[in-house]
């Protein structure tokens, strides 16, 4: 498919169509012309214009390879009765630059050169008239064509452009839906677990603990209001509570599910990217924990080994090498795209560690240890 100049600029077509005054030249400046003269000044335009128009609406190379053609036939043609015919040759180098590859441009456009060579060659017109003529011809139609064939190659140049930044935006737009898609699996998942779990431990307390119960119930309903506000959170971008919040949070959860929770954290300064990658592996382990493991105890240690920090959650469940869910899918491609990696282990237990290589002077600053056990 060819390439027409944009549309902001098709009216400038028709203002170039002002150079076939070139053909009034000799009938109006030559005393032997007649009336003959102007009926085939008449003709040329009949035949030339039409093609003019068809060669800016033509959408395939050959179309316009055919029109180019048909406009240098025409200047012959007419060199033989009108020596401003020339300016045909000018019209169809104009055309001829939109072909595709360029090499094929340029090649019809030196061909279009040798068409005026032979026009120069076969005119009946006085040979100074013939050469003040043709010779202006020649250089318009070197740099009417060579001036669009630049022209056409910046468009296409602009075009691919615009392709890949539409490309880049789609791309953009899908990794921001599959964000969202993690940030909300992993929010809701956890909290609607923990919901779950109180819920169920009320139930059973409404008979013998009325008193409990109710706190539990009341539980319930702030994890709700605090998940509402994690899911607005997340839609604007933000991606987690922080590492230390999504502690405390961990042990509530194994708390509500009877889990004994023992956890060891050294709590580096990490940059925004990373801290919210670790905090919601952290969540969507405690998760599974929860929901799968059938634990009695569990493990949650965060160290920096090194150039690395280390997230670590352990239970002593069931385990099993299950197929992964969207949750484990998701941590992977979080934990991946900041360099990490995520192993999972589940012959004694199940064992989630999470690596992320972070450069030391990242990891500089205050920090806090705490080891603690609840039941």
């Amino acid at each position: 498919m060819t390439d027409r100049p944009p549309d902001g600029t098709r009216w400038m077509r028709y203002i170039w169509l002002v150079y076939l005054v070139a053909l009034f030249f000799q009938p109006a400046f030559d005393p032997k012309s007649d009336l003959r003269d102007w009926v085939a000044i008449a003709a040329l335009l009949g035949v030339f214009l039409p093609l003019y128009v068809a060669g800016y609406r033509a959408v395939e190379d050959r179309q316009l390879l055919l029109i180019v053609g048909a406009m240098a036939a025409l200047g012959v043609a007419g060199s033989l009765i009108n020596g401003g015919a020339s300016v045909f040759v000018i019209y169809a180098a104009a055309l001829a630059a939109y072909l595709e590859p360029v090499r094929r441009a340029v090649l019809v456009v030196a061909a279009l050169v040798g068409v005026l060579g032979l026009m120069m060659v076969i005119s009946p017109v006085p040979l100074p008239s013939r050469f003040l003529g043709l010779v202006p011809a020649l250089v318009f139609t070197i740099v009417t064509g060579a001036a669009n064939i630049f022209d056409a190659e910046r468009e296409r140049a602009q075009r691919r452009l615009r392709r890949a930044d539409e490309e880049i935006e789609r791309l953009a737009a899908l990794a921001e839906r599959e964000r969202i898609a993690r940030d909300l699996h992993d929010l809701l998942g956890h909290t609607l677990s923990l919901i779950v779990v109180k819920s169920e431990l009320a139930a059973r307390l409404a008979q013998s603990e009325p008193a409990r119960a109710g706190d539990e119930m009341r539980d319930v309903e702030r994890i709700g209001r605090e998940a509402l506000g994690e899911v607005r959170a997340a839609v604007v971008g933000y991606r987690a509570k922080g590492l230390r919040g999504e502690l405390d949070g961990a042990r509530r959860a194994l708390a509500a599910a009877g889990v004994e929770a023992t956890v060891e954290a050294d709590l580096p300064a990490l940059p925004i990217a990373y801290e919210s990658a670790l905090a919601l592996a952290l969540r969507e382990s405690v998760t599974n924990v929860v929901r799968h493991a059938d634990a009695r105890h569990a493990t949650i240690r965060i160290v920096v080994e090194e150039s690395r920090v280390v997230l670590e959650v352990a239970d002593d469940g069931r385990g099993g090498a299950g197929p992964e869910g969207a949750g484990l899918t998701g941590m992977r491609e979080r934990i991946a795209a900041l360099g990490g990696a995520v192993q999972r282990d589940g012959e004694s237990g199940m064992r989630v560690r999470v690596t992320l290589p972070v450069e030391a002077t990242r990891v500089a600053g205050a920090r806090r240890s705490e080891s603690s056990g609840h039941s």
